[in-house]
């Protein structure tokens, strides 16, 4: 929102806001005296002091003017009237073509009243212009949505072949020296890493390929091509990403594993770097490690009320092993990071041992381990609990070892925390026994399982509502409970979630507390099949149950349950 349009909007804007019982007499009064005190604009102050929010006051303002309001959020955008402004053009005017009206470019404007940027846009185009009003910030993020950076990583490629191609650069020139930020591969590695922060990629993967590079993008777990620079940039981008994570350049036959930090549109980021030799140069997966995921409460992560209730007996208990269960990238480490948040209090000592440290905890011992210099799971397990813990956290649970030892500390007063590769939650009592550990150490050290998987949530912006078929309920199993066929929801797709239909993930659940039967069946030698009906019989919800009574809420659609649950 602009604070010229606010003044140039006239005096009615404090009787628009009364009338519409949107500001009381005092808040008013109030925010008059501020406003003047720091000679700011009255409605730059309202929203100060959090008394009307931007969106609202910009709309009000649109209609005090006679225009219309649009929301960026939820219109879709025509992509050639945007092609008819530069994004330079956009962003200095804040700025963004909408639509055509009438053979008119329809432009969404944070200043409407600013003549200028009307001027400049109607001699670039050639057409008249019908101005819209929008917040600044929907347009800045409309310009950063739209305005892909595809062209110039393109032109940056080419610009950087070229120079790889002509000048014949030595590899150091080719990936820029200390202070050369304006060469073309650190401009290109720079803008692939920024546009994936700007789309919520949480990997970045560089595959090598016969005739060019693959570059992809992990966006709410799905991966999505980006672009395919040529051949010839593929040395100077791999030599520049492990020079900012700090591994052994010269190292082309070995994997390797590093770590970048730094700022991102003013964001601190993490992030971790794989290399993997292929047949056709070093593949790397840049893992973007979200800070604000550490500081996720639990019940944010999309537990029912049941399964919550559940889970929170077994981690309130002062001793114990708590096991998260399912594959890489399921959001199990989330899982127990934000447990831990919950048990992280001044009167406890905290110690995890992790495979990488990826994220810090304040007021955690965090150990990282280091195999060949000989500090495995198991040997930094057994060092641990000399120093005095009472809660552990395992990063993983990958050998006889570790999980000997995990158990007999959840057996000596400890509570263990830790994750486990399993299917679902009574596999891992089988698991462990597999794994060489006594039944009846397993089922006594075992308070509760939990498996999880991650989905896609509906974008709330453009979901809409259907009556499924019964044929798509029958193949789906969705449980009716003898009612006919329930409203559900679609994914659609809009600007807010780049045509995907879904935006954010929420987690599955299957949370399986080891009672006395299970403990019985464990000693026993069961199969997981007959422990999992004991489970359900007890209470349990499958994850599949668990999904669908997220598609019933409207959380994600059946298409996505069936897409990540088995």
């Amino acid at each position: 929102m602009s604070v010229s349009t606010q003044v140039r909007a006239g005096g009615q804007l404090d009787q628009l806001l009364l009338a519409r019982g949107l500001l009381s007499d005092e808040q008013l009064t109030e925010a008059r005296e501020t406003a003047q005190q720091k000679g700011r604009s009255l409605g730059r102050v309202l929203i100060e002091l959090g008394y009307v929010t931007e969106a609202g006051l910009v709309a009000i303002l649109a209609e005090q003017l006679g225009l219309e309001f649009i929301d960026l959020g939820d219109a879709s955008l025509d992509a050639s009237a945007i092609a008819l402004v530069p994004e330079a053009t956009a962003r200095r005017h804040s700025c963004i073509p909408v639509r055509f009206e009438d053979d008119k470019l329809v432009l969404a404007m944070a200043d409407p009243a600013n003549v200028v940027a009307v001027d400049d846009i109607r001699a670039l185009t050639k057409r008249d212009v019908v101005t819209v009003v929008a917040t600044k910030v929907d347009v800045q993020g409309a310009i950063s949505r739209y305005y892909r950076l595809d062209s110039a990583a393109e032109s940056l490629a080419e610009e950087a072949a070229a120079a790889t191609d002509a000048e014949q650069k030595s590899l150091e020139e080719a990936v820029g020296s200390a202070g050369a930020e304006d060469a073309p591969i650190i401009k290109l590695v720079n803008l692939l890493i920024t546009q994936a922060v700007n789309d919520r990629a949480s990997d970045i993967h560089i595959e090598p390929q016969e005739r060019d590079v693959l570059v992809r993008y992990r966006v709410d777990g799905v991966l999505h091509e980006v672009m395919r620079p040529p051949k010839s940039v593929q040395a100077g981008m791999t030599s520049r990403l492990k020079i900012m994570a700090d591994v052994n350049i010269a190292e082309r036959r070995l994997p390797q594993d590093g770590r970048i930090s730094l700022t991102v549109q003013g964001k601190q980021i993490d992030i971790r770097v794989a290399t993997l030799p292929t047949v056709h140069g070093e593949k790397i997966v840049m893992r973007i490690l979200d800070k604000s995921s550490v500081l996720l409460r639990l019940s944010d992560l999309g537990f029912l009320p049941g399964n919550y209730e559940r889970f929170e007996k077994s981690f309130v208990k002062p001793y114990g092993e708590i096991l998260v269960t399912g594959p890489t990238g399921s959001g199990k480490s989330t899982t127990l990071y934000a447990t831990l948040n919950i048990l992280n209090k001044p009167d406890r000592n905290i110690i995890t041992v992790e495979d990488p440290v990826e994220y810090r905890l304040p007021g955690v011992n965090q150990v990282q381990t280091h195999p060949k210099a000989g500090l495995t799971f198991a040997s930094a397990l057994r060092s641990i609990l000399r120093a005095d813990p009472d809660i552990v956290l395992i990063g993983e649970i990958r050998d006889r070892e570790t999980a000997q030892i995990s158990t007999e500390a959840a057996l000596t007063g400890h509570l263990v925390l830790s994750t486990l590769h399993t299917n679902d939650a009574p596999s891992a009592l089988t698991r462990l026994v597999e794994m060489g550990i006594e039944p009846y150490l397993v089922s006594s050290a075992l308070d509760c399982i939990l498996a999880q998987r991650l989905a896609r949530k509906l974008c709330e912006k453009c979901k809409e509502p259907y009556l499924p078929t019964e044929e798509e309920l029958h193949s789906s199993a969705f449980p009716l409970r003898g009612e006919e066929a329930p409203k559900l929801f679609q994914a659609v797709g809009c600007a807010a979630c780049a045509g995907t239909g879904y935006k954010g993930r929420m987690a599955l659940h299957e949370v399986m507390p080891v009672t006395e039967e299970l403990e019985k069946l464990t000693v026993e030698g069961a199969s997981s099949e007959v422990m999992k009906k004991v489970a359900i019989e007890q209470g349990m919800l499958t994850l599949r149950e668990d999904g669908m009574e997220k598609v019933r809420m409207g959380h994600t659609s059946i298409q996505e349950i069936l897409r990540v649950v088995v």
